[in-house]
């Protein structure tokens, strides 16, 4: 599995409740992955590092759109 995670481009293509539902998704999995890796079942431990971005892509995003360095879809002036 190549999956590198979600890209900016299609972060830039939510609104802001789709970004937050992603986010909840992620640290979901996050969630998941750290429990499976305390009872030592985690075959893949690079899985990890590409949510962990993820939720840091978020939440630039988000942090973007709340000081005005990007527009949510639709917003465009």
């Amino acid at each position: 599995m190549a999956d590198k995670g979600l890209t900016t481009v299609d972060l830039d293509a939510m609104d802001d409740a789709q970004l937050s539902k992603e986010l909840e998704k992620a640290k979901a999995e996050l969630f998941n992955l750290r429990f499976a890796q305390a009872v030592g079942s985690l075959e893949d431990n690079g899985r990890m590092k590409t949510v962990r971005r993820n939720i840091a892509r978020i939440y630039t995003i988000a942090r973007e759109r709340e000081l005005g360095y990007r527009t949510a879809p639709g917003t465009e002036e």
